[in-house]
């Protein structure tokens, strides 16, 4: 988006700094899309300025930061089948054939993301598919995206049989006669299926990008960390960047295969410095994206003793922990940042000792190493992060006993194991730098929600009372501060780690200041008006002197 700005904006009210608790101001005024001044300053230029807004009862603050999610996809799921809501697989077939019927044109039927929580052991059957599409191959992807669930004709188009072998990387779920069932898990064998799905068109990808900053900026949002990121999809960011379609900062992690990364060195150095030439000052691609394992859900997180439901197996690690310390060494070599997603303890070792072999191997410089959701850490490890410099990102919204947890994990692990889940108190504990993340479209990408669970740990129903594993919980200034400064230091964007003279207006209205509500109401709190450099990207109605946030119309994120 063009980056043009109000000549003099100033807003009257409370305003969070986040330097310090105690730093709130009165006012603050943004020209030429940055912050010129604070306190009375500010306030003495509200007579001559182009717009004045009244905050009113709400919170004026930094906008929040996505440090994990995957915006292209979140906005492809508007194109398919809508079942990410929806609860039965009764009504996932449904509506499946519902948008067949409707779109006779599409040879392939693609949608996500159901619930796997919604079938015993999250194992979905082909043939309630067929039921509804018998003969246009379907694919629906899990929410945790490690999963598909597609129909017999497209395990047909696939080559998918009983005599398929089971892939290096990946799981063919099968009936007991050895024929599939339906059911993918992980990378080699979900792309059995998914290789053969038509390619998006460029301007299909932008579009998707377009829809996706639109629910980010109604959000709140002004940066997010795309980690997974494909060739054709840096082609899509630069040509939505074009064609001023971008109504967020976005840093893209390119993906390193284990089975290919050496070769990836080259273009992916490539694919940075034309990012950083043609996508203006939105965009960069500063980042690589590891997979250390899969999900606990799945039975694929990497794990230090087996699964209670699966004595044979410690999941499925993606990298071999020496490769993948070699192949996190050479990026770090080459000037990358690391961000790896491990979500079991072994993952979770094997990313702190890849991470350990570029701090010790490589020349000091300003790293800055990711290791995302971070579910599952063995106690000796966690002294590791602070240690190493380790940011940990967290998902906040995973931290409460939702089904995903009481049907699929906990049996899976067991109540010790369970009871050491995102340990995100104690990692702030020992100074550990946090940051908020959504992996949208996995979940919700409307930050409130999480940090309402960071600060609770319970369900939005309110369970358990006392909150679920209550020494985990933070408290919502130390939220805050993971959802915003926490996510602009992962970024490397120092100019926005506080909000002060100088830095760039990336700015969020909320009705309502989530320190001053009860902690089971913050999500309550609406987004009145998102500020990317200045500009509005949205606002939920008009802002003008005197209209407090209290009064505006109450609109929400899709």
């Amino acid at each position: 988006m063009a980056m043009m700005a109000t000549t003099t904006l100033v807003f009257l009210g409370t305003i969070r700094t986040g330097s310090d608790p105690r730093a709130d101001t009165t006012a603050l005024a943004v020209r030429d899309g940055r912050i010129l001044a604070l306190g009375d300053e500010a306030r003495s230029l509200a007579a001559t300025a182009d717009e004045v807004v009244d905050i009113g009862d709400g919170l004026l603050m930094a906008a929040f930061g996505d440090g994990h999610a995957h915006p292209l996809f979140g906005g492809l799921e508007s194109f398919g089948p809508q079942i990410k809501e929806l609860e039965s697989v009764d009504a996932i077939v449904s509506e499946v054939g519902r948008w067949a019927d409707a779109h006779p044109e599409a040879e392939w039927i693609v949608g996500a993301s159901y619930d796997p929580a919604l079938a015993p052991e999250g194992e979905f059957d082909a043939r309630w598919l067929d039921a509804a599409v018998p003969d246009r191959p379907v694919v629906l992807r899990a929410y945790d995206y490690h999963t598909i669930w597609c129909n017999t004709e497209a395990l047909r188009r696939a080559g998918v049989t009983e005599t398929t072998p089971e892939p290096r990387l990946g799981w063919i779920v099968r009936r007991p006669d050895g024929s599939p069932l339906g059911t993918l898990r992980e990378w080699h064998a979900c792309d059995l299926v998914l290789d053969q799905v038509p390619s998006r068109s460029v301007d299909e990808l932008v579009e998707a990008l377009r829809r996706a900053g639109h629910a980010y900026a109604r959000a709140g949002i002004t940066w997010v960390q795309d980690a997974w990121v494909e060739p054709e999809m840096v082609d899509a960011y630069l040509a939505a960047a074009r064609r001023d379609a971008l109504a967020v900062r976005a840093d893209l992690a390119q993906r390193a295969d284990p089975d290919r990364w050496r070769a990836q060195l080259k273009p992916f150095a490539e694919a940075r410095a034309r990012v950083s030439a043609e996508g203006g000052d939105l965009l960069s691609a500063r980042t690589v994206k590891f997979f250390s394992d899969g999900v606990i859900e799945g039975g694929t997180a990497a794990m230090l003793a087996p699964y209670l439901d699966a004595p044979h197996s410690c999941g499925m690690p993606v990298w071999e922990p020496q490769a993948l310390a070699e192949a996190v060494r050479a990026f770090d070599a080459a000037g990358f940042r690391t961000h790896i997603h491990a979500i079991g303890d072994a993952g979770v070792r094997a990313a702190l000792d890849a991470i350990e072999s570029a701090v010790v191997g490589n020349p000091a410089w300003d790293r800055r190493p990711v290791i995302t959701h971070v579910q599952l850490v063995d106690p000796a490890d966690l002294p590791r992060f602070a240690a190493l410099g380790v940011i940990a990102n967290f998902e906040p919204l995973w931290a409460q006993p939702d089904p995903l947890q009481t049907e699929l994990s906990i049996p899976r692990i067991g109540a010790h194991r369970a009871g050491l889940q995102y340990p995100m108190g104690e990692l702030a504990r020992d100074g550990v730098r946090l940051s908020f993340g959504s992996d949208w479209p996995v979940s919700s990408h409307i930050p409130l929600e999480g940090i309402q669970v960071a600060v609770t740990r319970r369900t939005f129903t309110g369970e358990p009372e006392a909150g679920w594993i209550p020494h985990q919980r933070l408290t919502v200034e130390q939220a805050l501060t993971a959802a915003t400064s926490g996510v602009a230091h992962q970024a490397g964007a120092d100019d926005r780690l506080h909000v002060a003279p100088g830095a760039p207006a990336d700015l969020v209205l909320l009705s309502a200041d989530p320190r001053a509500v009860d902690p089971m109401a913050i999500r309550h709190a609406r987004v009145l008006g998102t500020w990317l450099g200045g500009r509005p990207t949205y606002r939920a109605g008009p802002l003008r002197w005197g209209e407090t946030g209290a009064h505006l119309s109450d609109r929400r994120a899709v």
